[in-house]
């Protein structure tokens, strides 16, 4: 059985040398994607023996899986593994990711931060990634712990069927929902991991809000009566009360009362306008599936 590992990389020319030396120790086949960097970083990869697929400029992380997913199909081989570049993942641990999907037991394995003893992971992280996973298990038939973890496996069926069209941090999510809809399996397994310093060079917050809105943005897509028309309901009904309230205090007093009024009629359009987002995208989305049947 014969695996290739992907390694998106930006701007790591401090930890990529040492990385790909330890991961040679499994196999020749790596792939690192060169997301743009302005230092070093495709050379020492290319030196350093792996294959290096250059952008010309910062495309995003979900470019630079799309680009390591388009190389790793050249190979051929049975597996592919995704690794960070930032030395927080583990060798140790590819061949418990990888042995699910060679047993045939998964098509897409994770390794998951939350298995273990999870102490290590800063308490911000661990905060916005349970509320990412908790979004993103709406649109799966597994409850993952984990769906953000970039240490994942991929079978050559997945490679092949798979059609990414996420630039961003997004793609993890968008990955494992046209997974699920494609009836892949998907699974996790335990990992170390180590957080030593900051490792990220993103702004935590700004990232963990454009990861969660893009999570949003597909599960919603998947799911458009449970994110907008539960809730259109909700300010339909809650408009309902405050327009009753206007108008009893209109019966009593003889004028309108601006305030009930007001909020009254613009929950009311908000709901209006939640139920029709539902329906428009569950027609839609209804249209196009029939399409690819």
């Amino acid at each position: 059985m014969k695996i290739t590992v992907g390694i998106p990389a930006y701007n790591e020319e401090k930890n990529i040398a040492a990385i790909i030396i330890k991961l040679r120790k499994i196999t020749d086949d790596i792939i690192v994607c060169d997301d743009g960097s302005n230092d070093l970083t495709a050379e020492i990869a290319a030196k350093s023996g792996a294959s290096v697929v250059k952008h010309t400029k910062n495309l995003g992380y979900g470019s630079a899986i799309k680009s390591i997913f388009n190389k790793a199909k050249e190979y051929n081989n049975d597996a592919l593994v995704t690794f960070d570049a930032d030395g927080q993942h583990d060798i140790n641990d590819i061949s418990g990711v990888v042995d699910p999907i060679l047993d045939n037991k998964a098509d897409i394995v994770i390794g998951s931060r939350f298995l273990k003893n999870s102490k290590g992971i800063p308490e911000y992280r661990k905060f916005g990634i349970k509320l990412i996973t908790k979004v993103t298990n709406l649109s799966l038939k597994e409850s993952l712990t984990d769906s953000q973890s970039g240490f994942r496996a991929y079978s050559k069926k997945v490679l092949e069927k798979l059609n990414l069209t996420d630039k961003g941090m997004g793609v993890s999510t968008e990955i494992l929902i046209k997974s699920n809809n494609y009836g892949f399996r998907i699974g996790e397994v335990p990992i170390d991991i180590s957080y030593e310093g900051d490792t990220s060079s993103e702004n935590a917050v700004s990232h963990g809000a454009s990861v969660l809105f893009s999570t949003i943005k597909y599960t919603s897509i998947e799911h458009p009566i449970r994110f907008y028309g539960i809730p259109s309901v909700i300010f339909l009904i809650l408009g309902g009360i405050f327009t009753y309230f206007a108008v009893q205090y209109y019966a009593e007093v003889g004028r309108l009362s601006t305030n009930l009024t007001l909020v009254g009629a613009g929950t009311i359009l908000i709901g209006i306008v939640l139920l029709l987002t539902a329906i428009l995208l569950y027609s839609l989305v209804a249209v196009v599936r029939e399409g690819k049947n």
